[in-house]
């Protein structure tokens, strides 16, 4: 059984910074594409960052760029999200993705087969 397990999120003021962790088992995400994405209370998903399986291709949502940081550590099957400069704008619900399909990347939430459970991040100005 594949799961992906976020590590827990937390309450931040405008400025500060997150560091999120998504803990894969039953599955290897060595050879997938993985992601990030977000949710805000009445808003659509939108993503936030995805990463290559190599770790060294990144898409990031123009909202995050220059501030988030995303990366891999194939070899311990997790997945990370470095959030700085952090705006009540990116409160939010926060959950990691992974394809099915092996290499490619996507932006789509649609092509992401398995999702964790999400994590709150909240920003106080």
């Amino acid at each position: 059984e594949v799961q992906l397990v976020e590590s827990r999120g937390g309450s931040v003021q405008a400025g500060g910074s997150l560091r999120l962790s998504c803990a894969a088992s039953g599955y290897a995400i060595s050879s997938r594409c993985m992601g990030w994405f977000r949710q805000a209370p009445g808003k659509a998903r939108e993503g936030v960052a995805n990463i290559h399986p190599s770790g060294f291709a990144a898409f990031y949502g123009d909202s995050v760029k220059g501030r988030f940081t995303v990366s891999r550590d194939n070899r311990n099957n997790t997945l990370y999200l470095q959030m700085n400069s952090l705006k009540p704008e990116d409160t939010a619900m926060y959950y990691c993705a992974a394809r099915s399909v092996l290499g490619a990347c996507s932006i789509d939430s649609r092509d992401f087969s398995y999702w964790g459970q999400g994590t709150h991040v909240t920003v106080s100005s």
